[in-house]
């Protein structure tokens, strides 16, 4: 339980399933279910309960399946970040993000079973309506037809930018969704025999000038976190401590390893309060808009029309969590926020998340596809984690890693029980059990109590909250 008191009640209206509705998941026409509510406004320690009873958000509309009649049963899984170490497959992708920022190396081939969620409307199929209805004060309104203007006023200008790079782009292959880069990437290409150095690889210096510079890296560090809201995060301590050599490396030793000062890339991570919007926020929200756009449509197969602002400022922006600011809180304080992936001075992936008195919860993530060689879905949830640990220093009761639902019966989005440790919620009891006690149940039937405890209660759905 929080330590401070709520600064206001929630709002809320509920609204009890009694239709079934298209899955996102399975994509059976009739066979999704859900209780939703629409949450006008609601304190983050309001929300922690909800997620703990198996809620979620999707912008303004709080949603809970049907876990006994849904088609597809899908469980609150959360991660226990301070005891995560990342697997083979993690590590291999944090290993290629760092190839590409200090030499420009892109692997070929296969993402690593990169995850993709469905749509955020997709999820929520059958309350879209609702939604429509309820939305009729989005407090992303004035913002919202602000960046229709602009997208209209920058729209022939954009075009032209980007034919300009294309011509300029002379070594590099323009394959959307394929893995491989586009014109945002620049490539170095190895010479043949006798047309000069190998641009791939740094150049030849001195084993004295290495010497001193791995002496000069090593009482330095890179800026674990990026700009949080107005202020640089600081690099020390990092959670857990470093691994001597003799130790497996960190989660932090693995992302914040040392770059080259001649590294091809530069990459910052930042994290803007979306709700309310903050100024970074507002100023970044076209270009946000504009991966996300691409996202849909190459991702998610969407025509040009489909991704609209709307849609963007609804799902994604929009979010009925007060901001809060208590003393012992994280210093960017609680709410929802827009964790920014910059490459070079662009945005290249978003991940949306709630920061929440016990947990950082993930809701959503876009990138640009034409970075999706670097498996962005993984390398975010990695960095997430890590700033979960980040969050613990300042806030010690905020510890865990809300990846949102787990879902057995449906193979593309079983990934999330790969990060490890993580314990998934029994929908009757509401209590976490480690999921590999609940694997084997699973693999029986699709609906299961994984709580074992024949004395253990079956509590209500409904929070007991009061809520008006």
């Amino acid at each position: 339980m929080a330590s401070w008191v709520a600064v206001s009640s929630s709002v809320v209206e509920y609204f009890e399933g009694e239709d079934f509705y298209r899955c996102g998941y399975c994509k059976n026409e009739s066979g999704s279910r859900s209780n939703g509510m629409w949450a006008h406004s609601m304190t983050v320690r309001d929300y922690q309960d909800l997620i703990d009873r198996g809620w979620r958000r999707s912008g303004k509309y709080v949603y809970k399946p049907v876990m006994n009649q849904t088609c597809c049963p899908q469980y609150t899984i959360r991660c226990r970040s301070l005891q995560f170490q990342p697997s083979k497959s993690h590590k291999k992708v944090l290993k290629k993000m760092v190839k590409f920022l200090a030499k420009g190396e892109i692997s070929k081939g296969n993402c690593e079973d990169e995850p993709m969620e469905p749509t955020m409307e997709d999820s929520v199929a059958g309350d879209v309506a609702l939604i429509n209805k309820l939305d009729i004060q989005c407090d992303l309104k004035t913002l919202q037809e602000s960046l229709e203007s602009e997208e209209k006023k920058k729209g022939r200008s954009a075009k032209k930018a980007e034919s300009n790079e294309l011509i300029q782009s002379q070594h590099t292959e323009e394959k959307l969704g394929t893995g491989e880069p586009s014109h945002s990437v620049e490539v170095h290409t190895v010479p043949k025999p006798g047309k000069g150095a190998d641009l791939s690889k740094p150049p030849c210096r001195k084993a004295k000038e290495i010497r001193k510079e791995r002496k000069r890296l090593k009482l330095t560090q890179q800026n674990p976190a990026g700009e949080l809201e107005g202020f640089q995060a600081r690099p020390e301590p990092l959670f857990p401590p470093k691994a001597k050599s003799n130790q497996p490396k960190s989660l932090e030793d693995l992302i914040f390893e040392s770059l080259p000062e001649n590294a091809s890339h530069k990459l910052e991570v930042r994290v803007v309060r979306s709700s309310p919007p903050s100024s970074q926020f507002k100023a970044t929200m076209l270009e946000s808009y504009q991966v996300y756009k691409r996202y849909q449509m190459v991702i998610h197969k969407h025509p040009p029309d489909k991704p609209t602002v709307s849609q963007f400022t609804r799902f994604l922006c929009s979010s009925p969590l007060k901001a809060e600011n208590p003393p012992n809180g994280p210093d960017c304080g609680y709410g929802s926020f827009h964790q920014q992936y910059w490459l070079d001075g662009k945005i290249i992936a978003v991940g949306v998340v709630d920061i929440l008195p016990h947990c950082v919860s993930s809701v959503y993530l876009y990138y640009d596809p034409d970075y999706s060689f670097l498996s962005l879905g993984v390398y975010s949830a990695l960095r997430e984690i890590a700033f979960t640990r980040q969050l613990h220093e300042k806030a010690p009761q905020l510890s865990y890693y809300y990846m949102g639902f787990y879902i057995h019966s449906c193979p593309k989005m079983k990934y999330k029980g790969h990060y490890r440790p993580s314990d998934l919620l029994c929908p009757e009891t509401y209590v976490w059990v480690p999921i590999e006690q609940c694997l084997s149940s699973l693999e029986n039937s699709k609906y299961c109590r994984f709580n074992q405890d024949p004395e253990a209660a079956v509590m209500k759905s409904k929070v007991g909250t009061s809520y008006t």
